[in-house]
């Protein structure tokens, strides 16, 4: 299966794959969990791993007595603290390179939607950003290429991290096991990963609409 095709398959089919892996590997579905989500907030290279759709999805299995929910939220709330500190120290460690394109595996597009997002919204941007994919995994790194101060750093990490696992995974846990969402699960997560992108969405938008304002002003000077 080609990547792209694997990645939309991952996506609209999680039920069924996490459906496998704990029929598979019981247990050591914890440690999966938790690798994929610490992948997903602590590398660069990795902002197609599903985030918000996968906290859901466990929730909803976690409802099913398939895994327990309070083992899930207190493990992937660490990897996802764990994922943005490590991030960061890598962004520390690359520095401004990162901006020049001199990094072959870092997405200019990507740094640059990043670096208008912290302008916008400050230190506030590493709490914010769990809630927005692609921006998520490059937020921490961007604040350690910034060399925002660690303190600052950790407090809205461990705030960020303390609130997007438990609220998603909750929602799946409560959630999850509807009848309607049950057998419309694909809309579901579409809708979910539709929902997380609207943040994203709009800061774009609106920074358009003020670039195109400032053009007007300046050509009307």
């Amino acid at each position: 299966m080609e990547p792209i095709a694997f990645l939309i398959d991952l996506f609209l089919h999680l039920d069924k794959h996490l459906s496998e892996i704990i029929s598979q590997y019981g247990a050591w579905t914890y440690g999966i969990l938790f690798f994929v989500i610490f992948m997903e907030t602590g590398f660069v290279v990795t902002p197609f791993l599903p985030g918000d759709s996968l906290l859901f999805a466990a929730g909803t299995f976690a409802a099913l007595g398939s895994l327990n929910v309070f083992v899930l939220v207190g493990l992937l709330t660490a990897a996802a603290i764990l994922g943005d500190t490590v991030n960061y120290w890598i962004g520390h460690k690359v520095g401004s390179k990162a901006y020049t394109g001199e990094v072959k595996w870092i997405k200019k597009e990507y740094m640059e939607r990043t670096h208008a997002f912290f302008e916008k919204h400050g230190r506030k941007t590493i709490f914010l950003a769990r809630f927005v994919p692609i921006i998520r995994t490059f937020a921490p790194f961007v604040a350690g290429v910034s060399r925002m101060s660690y303190g600052h750093f950790i407090s809205y990490n461990v705030f960020g991290g303390l609130v997007w696992v438990p609220l998603f995974t909750f929602a799946g846990y409560f959630f999850g096991n509807i009848p309607f969402i049950k057998h419309n699960f694909s809309l579901v997560i579409i809708a979910i990963i539709l929902i997380s992108l609207i943040p994203a969405v709009y800061e774009g938008w609106k920074a358009r609409q003020e670039s195109k304002s400032k053009t007007v002003e300046v050509e009307a000077g």
